[in-house]
């Protein structure tokens, strides 16, 4: 397979930069025009899509026309139906108590702080997580097993997040299961299925760039980074820190996995939590 092309690499790279963060400007204008940063949950998920559709626009005549238009299409699947679902979650609510407390201790003023911290640090995160597709689009040559095995990976994820999400909701808007911990389903297996299929659905997207080794080594930072804001940054850790002291959580958490899906420990196993949780609530 021959090289990406470096003259639209750089082209799809600036213009992708320039999207994302054209996504949250907008983003940072709408939220505080309403008071409400999280809006910024919606942009996410939205500013993946838009670098997709930029990207694959840009590699016209470029990249493989099967991998560039399969690689952008689930990019913008995934995208729009996070952005669709956090939307309609947040609905009719305040702020999101994160932004409240994180604005709570700015330094200076709140609004350029939330600008910096919030707005601007998830454009760029955006562009980092989306060099898989970056790439993908551009890959010249047939697509081959590693597209294939990408778009599967993609499909389980989307899949699980998607599942995970719809049962979650039906859950809650249930008034007989107020204060209680959903534990049907797939959060019967998992306490984060939403956040193993956002996993999932980046490593399968990392996939479909590894046609050449060039591509795979510089591109791995993004699947490396979105696992570590699912279970280390601003996903699992916060989260869980959240639901610790909710009555029942904490035999929840002793018979559920934390992330990988496995069947629900009996009550005289022990508890053992490797601290591979991922979660969902974005940067």
């Amino acid at each position: 397979m021959s090289a990406l092309d470096p003259g639209a690499l750089g082209l799809v790279l600036a213009a992708s930069a320039a999207t994302a963060g054209a996504v949250m400007l907008t983003a940072f204008a709408i939220g505080t025009a309403k008071g409400l940063h999280r809006i910024v949950d919606v942009a996410w998920g939205a500013a993946f899509a838009a670098v997709a559709v930029v990207a694959w626009f840009l590699s016209a005549g470029h990249g493989d026309d099967v991998r560039r238009t399969a690689v952008a299409l689930a990019t913008v699947v995934w995208g729009l139906r996070l952005a669709t679902h956090i939307a309609l979650r947040g609905r009719g609510h305040g702020e999101d108590p994160r932004y409240a407390r994180m604005l709570a201790r700015a330094r200076g003023n709140p609004t350029l702080y939330a600008l910096r911290k919030v707005y601007l640090l998830q454009g760029a995160l955006v562009w980092l997580v989306s060099l898989p597709v970056q790439f993908a689009v551009l890959l010249p040559g047939p697509p081959g097993a590693t597209l294939w095995a990408g778009l599967a990976v993609w499909a389980v994820g989307l899949g699980f997040e998607a599942v995970g999400d719809r049962q979650l909701a039906r859950f809650k808007a249930d008034p007989a299961n107020r204060g209680r911990i959903m534990d049907r389903g797939l959060w019967s297996w998992s306490r984060h299925p939403h956040y193993f299929g956002d996993f999932l659905v980046w490593w399968g997207l990392y996939l479909t760039a590894c046609a050449t080794w060039q591509s795979a080594l510089l591109t791995l930072v993004s699947p490396l980074v979105m696992s570590g804001l699912l279970i280390w940054g601003s996903g699992k850790r916060l989260l869980e820190a959240h639901m610790a002291n909710r009555p029942g959580y904490a035999a929840y958490r002793a018979r559920t996995s934390g992330f990988i899906p496995r069947p629900p420990r009996r009550a005289a196993e022990p508890a053992r939590d490797g601290g591979d949780d991922p979660a969902r609530t974005h940067t």
